[in-house]
């Protein structure tokens, strides 16, 4: 896997159109992990952290309602997009569904196509990194397009691996990552890296940032670990 790939978790319960999804989604470049289990759904999203989370209503185990709300009462799983789909077409279920915390709701059937558009659409919310927006933090700003990082108007040179570290880290400032998640994001699920790789790149971008002096923005959370402010 590219560990720059956006991660979708699909969750849905009807094996033809989860199966329809999930080939037009890779056809996109996104990577993308599914269940038809309601009741796995929360420990998938603590294991995957998943940039977009498409939720269909009516699940076995959990209903899709009760995971959204689960999400949006959480603060590590609360700025997740959540795309509910559902057959539920009455206006009185959509707002049931977006009041429950919904990023956006679909009826099925739907176009294939309108859904990978909105997820677009959440994608420039939960990683504007790869819809090619300029990250902005205090005085540090990361294009991804042109990979250059300037901290007040000084260029830093960074590696291929700090500079994706710092991007993660940029995309969602103020969230703790583990270790063994910016592993997956940053290095890719397929890669065998030991966490300490973790900390020693974590070093190396913090003395890059701290070259031309300032704050030191990179918080260590004591046997969690790192935050961006």
């Amino acid at each position: 896997m590219s560990a720059d790939r956006p991660l979708i978790l699909l969750v849905e319960d009807e094996p033809a159109q989860r199966e329809i999804l999930a080939y037009n989604l890779r056809a996109e470049d996104y990577e993308v992990f599914e269940t038809d289990r309601g009741d796995e759904v929360m420990s998938m999203i603590a294991d995957l952290s998943p940039d977009v989370v498409v939720l269909d209503w009516m699940l076995p185990g959990l209903s899709g309602i009760e995971i959204c709300r689960m999400m949006k009462a959480r603060g590590e799983t609360r700025s997740i997009p959540v795309i509910m789909l559902s057959a539920r077409s009455s206006e009185a279920d959509k707002v049931r569904g977006l009041e429950t915390g919904a990023d956006d709701y679909m009826v099925k059937p739907y176009s294939v196509v309108e859904l990978v558009a909105r997820i677009r659409t959440q994608l420039r919310r939960s990683r504007p990194s790869a819809a090619g927006t300029v990250l902005v933090y205090d005085d540090i700003t990361l294009d991804p397009e042109t990979h250059k990082v300037t901290r007040d108007g000084s260029e830093i040179a960074l590696g291929p691996t700090e500079f994706r570290l710092l991007t993660t880290l940029m995309e969602r400032p103020g969230r703790v990552w583990t270790r063994d998640q910016l592993l997956d994001r940053v290095w890719g699920r397929d890669i065998f890296v030991d966490t300490r790789t973790v900390d020693v790149h974590i070093g190396r971008l913090r003395k890059s940032l701290g070259i031309h002096g300032g704050v030191d923005h990179l918080r260590t959370v004591r046997g969690t670990g790192y935050a961006l402010g």
